[in-house]
């Protein structure tokens, strides 16, 4: 089947018909197809689908595994790596909105202060009004753990564009002055599944030709090679049934269940989907940490409350201390009612009862998860109104704490053979892992003492690795994550949102000449610390069972010359690769522990430990 031809059209075509698309992806690097590369290939080679992709960015600030190319001239590479990868699955058309790709985080909020968030959506929308595609899909926008907030914003940017190539008031140069036309796509799908309309699109099937699309998504995939996807040819897992949430729908069908293409082409006037009721306000709710409150609040502007609803409160919690969590209460429930609700949570979780806020519609309580505790768990508020059931729940994600003791200035020293008996003593336990695995404490393990006197934050830590490897060249000083490597984070907000104001600090125990090396990442001031980091001072040796790493970092680096306060934000995470025979540059990354674990912790603050100076 010849792809984009339709049966009484003018061939070859032109103008906008040539432009005429079926389905669009919106992504924000490349590479963040790999989740509907088989459903690509299916549609665009199995059944002649129009395919175009839209990329945010072209990679610059991701790593490299195969070369030294690094910021812009690495987005020379990913994007020639694209092309080969979009060539295989038959997209046809490939495009970018030239935003910056500064570097992992969490946060949608950071992203689009970066990012030129009008210019982007004008350009979107230029794209969406000009190839008209039926279906545009794209990233989830739900700020859940370990989702880049580069991704969010994808889909942000996707969903809005959505709306506004419809609306003739939004960008109205592009219909006076470019010729274009309004556009309204059938259907908006998320990748991934959230929500309560799901596709699951099989990608087994034989094309035409005899492939597999899930096989021609392996080979094409492969092509990110500087990602690390030069093995996802043949990989089985591309054959499991690609998961969509349909979020927005003009044309209801009942087979839509299993094809994101039924009932499309659709002509004339729209029916849009019934997406049922929106949620209505809950009687009580916890409220969770600012990125889902604005989460919530977009979800509702654009339509989707029930999405935004169906996204838990989340909240971190100091271990051992009281927490102060707030509860929004409809006017309706009287305050007998609140003072009477029952606390449901893990055994040795204490809570104080619920009082008034500061905030209308807003009560607090104070909840202490015991000294030692972890991880995410489940809490309830339980309680009945007039025969009505009121039920409140969230995960309340638990983070450790320590007191860090004063030393004087020169007790601690960095040097060859150097021992430190103070400080306060952090343990990094195998079970603390947050990506891949490790097999036991002789695979991977840390110990961390930290100590201050008064001008400086003194770490050491020392690592349990069976198998050191040291790949990174002396001039390929970035991305720490690629080998075995110690990550220092230290935030002065001690529970911020973004790391833009934090310090990272990403340090290779031995180049391969067999030098300390370190670089800050993903903080407001990156690159090798000999220039973006002053007066900070390293040291490394080996240890029968492994490495040592310590740091000296002046405090008034950690605040850029501003007060030091008695709390910091804290996490050490420790990266392992295991690969004896690994090549220069090579990312070996096999699994990552932290003080503080959780998924994608390296670009969410709030989640670090806090650390107490005394």
């Amino acid at each position: 089947m010849v792809p984009w031809l339709v049966v009484g059209a003018e061939w070859p075509p032109r103008g906008a018909a040539l432009l005429k698309t079926d389905l669009m992806g919106v992504f924000a690097h490349p590479d963040d197809e790999v989740g509907m590369a088989a459903t690509v290939a299916r549609y665009a080679l199995g059944e002649g689908k129009g395919v175009a992709h839209v990329y945010a960015t072209r990679g610059e600030g991701g790593g490299n595994m195969v070369g030294t190319h690094w910021g812009p001239a690495l987005g020379v590479l990913r994007e020639a790596e694209l092309r080969d990868c979009l060539r295989l699955l038959g997209v046809r058309y490939t495009y970018f909105l030239d935003q910056t790709d500064f570097f992992y985080t969490e946060s949608l909020e950071a992203t689009l202060r970066v990012w030129d968030r009008e210019e982007a959506l004008r350009r979107l929308v230029r794209l969406v009004r000009a190839l008209r595609p039926e279906i545009i899909a794209t990233m989830n926008p739900a700020p859940r753990a370990g989702q880049h907030g580069h991704h969010q914003a994808a889909g942000v940017l996707a969903t809005e564009a959505f709306a506004a190539a419809a609306d003739p008031g939004r960008f109205p140069e592009q219909l006076a002055d470019e010729g274009l036309g309004i556009w309204q796509a059938r259907r908006l799908v998320y990748g991934g599944v959230q929500g309560r309309d799901v596709v699951h699109v099989g990608v087994t099937d034989p094309l035409p030709d005899g492939r597999i699309p899930a096989d021609v998504a392996g080979e094409a995939l492969s092509h990110h090679r500087s990602q690390g996807f030069g093995g996802f040819a043949g990989a089985p897992w591309l054959r499991r049934p690609q998961a969509f949430t349909l979020v927005k729908n003009a044309v209801a069908h009942p087979s839509a269940a299993f094809d994101l293409f039924a009932g499309l082409p659709a002509f004339g006037p729209l029916a849009w989907a019934d997406p049922g009721p929106a949620p209505g306000r809950p009687l009580v709710a916890f409220v969770p940490r600012p990125s889902i409150v604005r989460y919530r609040e977009w979800a509702r502007e654009q339509g989707l409350e029930h999405l935004g609803a169906e996204f838990p409160a989340d909240l971190p919690v100091v271990a051992g201390e009281g927490n102060l969590v707030e509860v929004e209460v409809a006017p309706e429930v009287p305050d007998v009612v609140l003072t009477g609700l029952k606390w449901e949570g893990p055994e040795g979780w204490g809570w104080s009862g619920l009082q008034r806020g500061g905030e209308p519609g807003r009560w607090r309580m104070e909840v202490v998860p015991p000294e030692g505790a972890l991880g995410s768990a489940a809490v309830r508020l339980r309680g009945a109104m007039a025969g009505k059931s009121i039920e409140a729940e969230a995960r309340l994600h638990a983070v450790p704490r320590a007191r860090v003791p004063r030393v004087p200035e020169g007790a601690m020293t960095l040097g060859p053979g150097a021992h430190w008996e103070g400080g306060a003593l952090l343990e990094i336990g195998p079970d603390r892992v947050w990506q891949g695995q490790v097999a036991d404490a002789a695979d991977h393990s840390a110990r961390v003492r930290v100590a201050h006197g008064g001008e400086t934050l003194w770490v050491e830590v020392l690592v349990r690795d069976d198998v050191v490897v040291s790949n990174i060249a002396p001039d390929d000083i970035r991305g720490h994550w690629r080998s075995d490597s110690v990550e220092i984070c230290v935030d002065p907000a001690a529970g911020a949102g973004d790391t833009t104001g934090t310090l990272k600090v990403g340090i290779f125990p031995f180049d391969t000449s067999g030098r300390v090396r370190a670089a800050r990442d993903a903080d407001a001031r990156q690159g090798p610390v000999e220039w973006t980091a002053p007066g900070l001072r390293l040291a490394s040796a080996r240890m029968p069972d492994g490495y040592r790493v310590a740091a000296a970092i002046p405090l008034a680096l950690i605040t850029d010359g501003g007060p030091v306060p008695g709390r910091l934000g804290f996490n050490v995470l420790v990266y392992d690769g295991d690969k004896r025979d690994a090549a220069p540059g090579e990312n070996i990354n096999k699994s990552r522990l932290a003080w503080a674990p959780r998924a994608g912790v390296q670009g969410r603050p709030e989640d670090w430990g806090r650390i107490d100076l005394e």
